[in-house]
């Protein structure tokens, strides 16, 4: 944990100089019992599991049932970032402007990482990436937790930031702390533990080199959790599964009792079990007066249909299918019910990758910005993401021979398709070696031989119509 010198305080005020902006951005790192934590604990399925009603029953079974996990939230985050793909980058009138910036995604394993990016900001509301120069001056994109780092906007502003402040620790323990302003970035070496003992040096870039992708952003208040509202619908079905659980223990078996017979006690007073019951004993008492009976076993029927009840209302929440819970899982939906079922997880897909598209293009800005490329202010450009609808192949062929007739660019139709940016350049130059090689068997083979004009027939057809015509006008 990063602990601040001098003090656990937080700088109040207008920060005037580096460690003071250290100590307001610290103030704003998530503390340990800060909901963004709660979110990640229910991601993992680290919640508290053994919600009984009543504390004698987590006694007794806390033993039985402690590895015991009934938890939809994972699913939930993960059924959004899994279609959350960035395909590839473009500039309207710029062709290599993709190609560029393919080498800085790969450069810094984004295929990968852009999906951590994604997950973390799905489960905590917030997560950041820095674009910065490496020792050859090639730009590198580092994606952050917002455990990590904090952020101050300008005044007024949505997305220009004024300050940005990250706090690490190597595995050692030593912190290392760093600072971008406008003007300039400040860092704490490893192992120096007062904020103000740090290297000050111009900002090459004139601009914060940090984007914040946050979830579900809102003019007002703070990004929040896809988990937000699941959280107490998940509780509740962990309290009523466990109760089902608790009731198997005790009522699912059919309880016997006797009655008439005399009670035998021990030395002790105490009273002794009379019978040892298993499935292949047979129980007789030679009073004639005593009584055999059993009470009827408890129906868990009723836990499974609150359950299912408490399902279909996460499923509604969070927007993701009931097929996905196992809800009403008797019949299998047909392929259009499953599309249509869908619907509402697609366009809340699509709603996220307006705010993630716009955070992945200032990323690539920024890059442009390190390599001193003009494109650094290519504000047109657009991400390009995979298509988020699950379609059958048929289905989707067939949309695409649809748009092919309406003159559709074939560029086009391979990345509605599906094909990365990567394998459309390769298309581009097996159509370019496939022309060539069609041109080379062309000059191969024999050459027709031209026919002389008196061999030529006279066009067939409509030559009478045109006779007569030319017969009338003489007349």
């Amino acid at each position: 944990m990063i602990v601040p010198p001098g003090s656990h305080t937080a700088f109040i005020g207008k920060p005037e100089s580096p460690d003071q902006w250290l100590m307001y951005l610290y103030g704003k790192i998530p503390a340990p019992n800060h909901s963004s934590r709660l979110y990640s604990e229910y991601y993992e399925g680290e919640q508290q599991k053994l919600a009984f009603s009543q504390m004698r029953y987590k006694a007794a079974f806390a033993s039985v049932f402690e590895q015991w996990r009934d938890n939809f939230c994972g699913m939930i985050v993960d059924a959004t970032n899994e279609r959350l793909n960035v395909d590839s980058f473009r500039i309207p009138g710029d062709e290599g402007a993709d190609k560029d910036a393919r080498v800085f995604w790969q450069r810094s394993c984004m295929d990968a990482y852009s999906n951590a990016v994604h997950l973390e900001a799905l489960i905590q509301g917030r997560a950041y990436v820095v674009v910065w120069a490496d020792k050859d001056g090639e730009p590198t994109i580092t994606p952050v937790s917002g455990e990590r780092m904090a952020v101050c906007y300008k005044a007024g502003s949505l997305y220009e930031l004024e300050a940005a402040a990250r706090f690490e620790l190597d595995a050692w323990g030593r912190q290392q702390v760093t600072l971008w302003t406008e003007d300039y970035v400040y860092e704490v070496a490893y192992g120096t533990t007062e904020w103000d003992q740090g290297v000050r040096e111009p900002n090459p870039l004139g601009v914060v080199p940090v984007v914040p992708f946050e979830n579900r952003a809102r003019l007002v208040g703070e990004p929040y959790s896809d988990l937000a509202n699941c959280i107490p619908i998940q509780d509740a079905i962990n309290k009523t599964v466990m109760d089902a659980l608790t009731a198997s223990e005790f009522a699912a078996f059919p309880q016997r009792f006797v009655t008439g017979l005399e009670i035998q006690e021990d030395a002790n007073g105490n009273p002794i079990e009379p019978f040892n019951v298993g499935h292949d004993k047979l129980l007789q008492a030679e009073d004639p007066g005593a009584k055999f009976g059993s009470f009827a076993a408890a129906d868990l029927k009723n836990y499974v249909t609150l359950v299912d009840m408490l399902v279909q209302h996460l499923a509604s929440v969070s927007r993701v299918p009931s097929h996905y819970f196992l809800v009403n899982s008797s019949n299998s939906p047909s392929g259009e019910a499953i599309i249509s079922a869908e619907a509402g997880l697609v366009a809340k897909v699509r709603e996220r990758m307006l705010h993630f598209g716009e955070a992945w293009e200032r990323v690539i800005r920024l890059c442009f910005a390190v390599k001193r490329d003009k494109r650094k202010d290519a504000f047109e450009m657009e991400t390009r993401w995979r298509d988020p609808e699950y379609r059958t192949e048929a289905q989707h062929v067939d949309a695409l021979l649809k748009l092919k007739q309406l003159n559709v660019p074939e560029e086009v139709l391979w990345a509605e398709a599906g094909f990365s940016a990567t394998q459309i350049d390769s298309f581009r130059e097996m159509r370019k070696e496939d022309a060539q090689a069609a041109a080379e068997i062309q000059k191969l083979m024999p050459r027709p031989e031209p026919q002389s004009s008196h061999a030529i027939k006279p066009p067939q057809g409509n030559s009478g119509n045109a006779n007569r015509k030319i017969h009338e006008v003489t007349n």
